[in-house]
């Protein structure tokens, strides 16, 4: 299976320069939130394959949800036989729809425990921000959760997705790394994943 994960930058390959059949290899494409519906919208119909989203900590600004698209925030959704939980939104800074205290993201990752434990875990975590210490910044707009490590930990998916920290905030914002038995990847722009 390919995949296309996108978030927080409307990627000029795929939109401004996109050319006819680009996107015809794609399996699936997984936003991680912050883009524009109108954004998603095409992707979507040029890719002609499901195209999953969570909402990002600007999404509020927009209006709208994406016409054509599937939004996964808040639950465990099968997709070509993954499974797929989606956790959308930022640490709360300021007031915003889409911002959540660290209690208030483990009481969402609460309420998803029994679909959890009944489909015997998940294969992808796609959330708008990054683990608490793993691929996260210092400052309270860009700090991650310690409920996604405790997730990671429990249920060991084999990947976690997420936007929210630019990798041109600094040099050391690596694309993809490791946690254990998952691979973390950063889906600012795009990334493309081959799932064997």
């Amino acid at each position: 299976m390919r995949i296309l994960a996108v978030s927080d930058v409307e990627s000029k390959r795929y939109y401004e320069y996109y050319q006819k059949g680009s996107l015809d290899s794609f399996d699936l494409i997984l936003s991680c939130g912050d883009l524009h519906p109108e954004y998603l919208e095409f992707l979507v119909t040029m890719a002609r394959c499901p195209l999953l989203y969570v909402h990002g900590n600007h999404d509020d600004r927009y209006g709208r949800e994406p016409d054509g698209c599937i939004c996964v925030d808040d639950k465990l959704y099968v997709c070509k036989g993954l499974r797929i939980v989606g956790l959308g939104g930022s640490y709360r800074y300021r007031d915003g729809k889409y911002m959540y205290t660290e209690h208030e993201m483990k009481r969402r990752i609460f309420r998803l425990g029994y679909r959890l434990r009944r489909s015997g875990g998940f294969d992808i975590l796609l959330t708008h921000a990054p683990v608490r210490g793993l691929g996260d910044l210092e400052d309270l707009p860009h700090r991650g959760f310690n409920s996604f490590r405790r997730l990671l930990d429990r249920w060991q998916p084999r990947y976690f997705i997420h936007g929210h920290v630019h990798r041109d905030y600094g040099h050391r914002i690596p694309q993809k790394s490791s946690y254990g038995d998952t691979t973390v990847i950063n889906a600012c722009d795009y990334c493309v994943i081959e799932i064997p």
